[in-house]
């Protein structure tokens, strides 16, 4: 079995700790070469914590000049991701990127015409694209179970502590760019472009923060609408982080989305059935396979669509068609 040699580049980014772990959980697929830090000084400061022991830290120099790696981890800070990333495939690595795509979608596509240039795999980190009960909910949707879309409601809350709260002000649209590319990108892939898209942004001004913390969209579609919503202040707000879609056939929520995973399912026939009543909770929990880790299935499609040549279903056009609405999402 060929293996990929993989490198690591940033490490500001809340994702690159599990990514580097769950890389290094495949030893026979991926072979890490080496990471590099931001500066000496965040070297330092990690390079004797969990996973960050297990590997060699290197500078960028070397990275590039010396070790030459087949495919690219792409970790750090959010507005820094398309410079690491340009760094990347300008050389022909293949890139993994964490989320969002920076905030210039002229410089995001800029790195999508060289992939397609280059033929370079570019994957980015929405890791509930590989969520198992997202997946179950695409196939019942497309299988047309749940009929034609109603409605969709895509919450992801947190209760960030007051410095994350504080640190989201350098972000345009604040939560709704850090975490609400997520919901964006499903409803997205069920519901494709919206007519129209109504943003609200507010602030707490909780314990000094002047972020964008609590936001909420409305996709207008032709037939309906999508509701996401993003609150960096809630409490237990990660136990309310759900996706829910509504059809004529029947109705799919997810909640939690996470830790635990809960996917339950309601259909007409259920609603309709003698003793029952439109006035119930009418529902089946839907046993979902166990995922390997929130990252593997990602990983491992990343490896893939390297070594096996499998198509990305996720397009660069589609990339970004996405990141277009993330962004006036943000800013309109």
């Amino acid at each position: 079995m060929k293996k990929i040699r993989i490198g690591h580049i940033g490490t500001y980014h809340d994702h690159s700790f599990g990514k580097l772990e769950c890389v290094l959980k495949y030893p026979d697929l991926f072979e890490v070469v080496g990471v590099v830090a931001e500066s000496e000084e965040r070297k330092n400061e990690i390079c004797n914590k969990g996973v960050y022991k297990d590997v060699k830290f290197v500078t960028e120099d070397e990275m590039f000049n010396e070790l030459k790696p087949d495919a690219m981890l792409v970790e750090g800070y959010e507005l820094d991701l398309l410079k690491l990333t340009q760094k990347c495939v300008e050389r022909g690595i293949h890139v993994h990127v964490d989320k969002p795509a920076g905030d210039d979608v002229a410089h995001f596509e800029k790195i999508l015409n060289i992939t397609k240039e280059k033929n370079l795999v570019l994957q980015m980190a929405y890791m509930y694209r590989y969520n198992n009960a997202i997946g179950e909910c695409m196939r019942l949707y497309k299988e047309g179970k749940l009929g034609e879309i109603t409605g969709i409601d895509a919450y992801m809350c947190t209760e960030h502590w007051p410095e994350k709260n504080k640190w989201l002000e350098a972000f345009k649209g604040g939560i709704m760019f850090f975490l609400g590319c997520h919901m964006i990108d499903l409803v997205y892939m069920f519901a494709g472009k919206p007519n129209k898209i109504h943003s609200i942004r507010q602030r707490t001004n909780l314990n000094g923060n002047n972020s964008e913390d609590n936001c909420v969209a409305v996709f207008e579609y032709d037939k309906f609408s999508a509701l996401i919503r993003m609150n960096s202040t809630e409490v237990n707000g990660y136990g309310r982080r759900q996706f829910v879609l509504a059809g004529s056939k029947g109705t799919v929520e997810i909640k939690p989305l996470e830790n635990p995973t809960i996917m339950t399912v309601s259909y007409t026939d259920m609603t309709h059935a003698e003793g029952a009543s439109i006035y119930k909770d009418m529902k089946e929990k839907v046993e979902l396979v166990p995922q390997k880790g929130r990252y593997d299935e990602m990983m491992l499609d990343f490896y893939d669509m390297i070594v096996n040549n499998k198509k990305n279903q996720f397009t660069p056009e589609y990339e970004l068609e996405l990141q277009k609405i993330i962004m006036e999402t943000c800013t309109k």
